[in-house]
């Protein structure tokens, strides 16, 4: 599969223009929340907590949102859409212009750093619902991403689940138990990342790969 053309994998097509009412408070519930986060953590969010804080009504903040993993989501969408931006028309070894092995390879460092530094909202997101990331457009776009990939590297793959099972050590959880309870620094978490990649000869060039005889 070739990137000579465009690859549509935007978070989603753009909403019709907002009132300007609608604009301010649906700044007013971010900004609220960004705070709440901020100053308390994820845990401390909920939405009569944004109303209040807002200085908007409750159910102002339900019809824009409609809980709490929406409203979290939208926290991270502004930084979402520029590491889509990253690795879909950033410099390579993420951006196009390198070998599909090393994007891949960077790509998913990438996303281990992502979780990382995001690692509260993710996890308060995957909390407030397991299952509703892999219907998220952010986890969309990156398993399309992977797919793509993985469809170059190797054609007759599963390209879908597989792109799932790379995504999967990637998941908030998972780096909360890797880096915070076992106490991984984020390099030794990348370099399990190669470990998994190299068993499938997909390491990249500064990860090289030991030959086994047969």
């Amino acid at each position: 599969m070739s990137e000579s053309g465009p690859v549509e994998l935007s978070l989603g097509a753009a909403s019709a223009p907002e009132r300007a009412d609608a604009v301010r408070s649906r700044a007013k519930i971010l900004a609220a929340a960004a705070e709440l986060v901020a100053e308390k953590g994820p845990d401390a969010l909920t939405m009569n907590a944004v109303a209040h804080a807002a200085g908007i009504g409750v159910g102002t903040v339900y019809r824009r949102f409609g809980d709490v993993g929406q409203l979290l989501s939208a926290l991270l969408d502004a930084r979402e859409r520029q590491f889509q931006a990253d690795f879909m028309s950033g410099p390579p070894p993420l951006g196009p212009g390198a070998p599909p092995a090393e994007r891949l390879r960077a790509f998913l460092h990438a996303v281990v750093d992502r979780v990382v530094a995001q690692h509260d909202i993710l996890l308060a997101i995957e909390i407030a619902d397991p299952c509703a990331r892999y219907a998220r457009k952010p986890y969309r776009v990156m398993h399309m991403h992977v797919a793509m990939l993985l469809a170059e590297l190797r054609p007759e793959a599963d390209a879908g689940p597989v792109a799932d099972l790379l995504l999967a050590p990637a998941s908030p959880s998972l780096v909360q138990h890797l880096h915070r309870d076992c106490g991984l620094p984020v390099a030794r978490i990348k370099q399990a990342v190669d470990d998994v990649l190299g068993l499938y000869g997909w390491a990249g060039p500064d990860e090289p790969r030991t030959e086994t005889a047969g």
